[in-house]
């Protein structure tokens, strides 16, 4: 990814597909991260019985940032949570937007930030930051996300494999230098 200079600072180059409008219809998969990947939500526990999924022990950060994720609609009504999963330095969901009369072919343009992708993430994490510093819990994001445009349905269904399969494969994936999004 190339930096540039802007206002004699560099900076990293928008992550974001730039001939698409995120304020429009579709399927977004995000991936938030906690500040130096610190384990903020818990760890994972390995299955208790074969066969039995490896989950995340929370702490009550995790289940916060669980109850932020389903009251999206509740600040965002054209947005409807999928798939979900806190990690311990991570999340991972599907959103959808659904707006009526929506132009699903137009080009990507600046304008009011309040009712695209960005506002969404933005508003969910600020909801898990507020209630960690209400109750005195130690905490930071990472500043900005990672999202991917989910373009059909098998797309779709491999994001919420991904997500589901998720905690299973921490202990396999989680030191890797190359893991995801490291």
């Amino acid at each position: 990814m190339d930096s540039g200079l802007y206002q004699d600072k560099y900076r990293i180059a928008s992550t974001r597909w730039h001939v698409y409008d995120y304020s429009q219809n579709g399927a977004y998969f995000v991936t938030i991260c906690t500040h130096k990947r610190r384990r903020y939500f818990g760890e994972i526990q390995a299955g208790q019985a074969i066969g039995k999924a490896a989950v995340l022990t929370p702490t009550p950060l995790a289940e916060r940032a669980l109850t932020c994720w389903q009251e999206i609609p509740d600040h965002f009504a054209f947005a409807v949570p999928d798939a979900f999963v806190v990690m311990p330095d991570h999340v991972h969901g599907i959103i959808f937007f659904h707006k009526p009369d929506t132009n699903t072919e137009a080009a990507a343009t600046f304008g009011p930030q309040s009712q695209n992708l960005a506002a969404v993430v933005r508003g969910f994490k600020v909801g898990v930051k507020a209630w960690a510093t209400r109750n005195g819990v130690e905490f930071m994001w990472q500043q900005g996300y990672f999202d991917r445009v989910v373009r059909n349905e098998v797309e779709l269904q491999k994001a919420r494999e991904y997500i589901r399969n998720n905690p299973s494969q921490w202990s396999a994936d989680h030191e890797k230098a190359d893991g995801l999004f490291r």
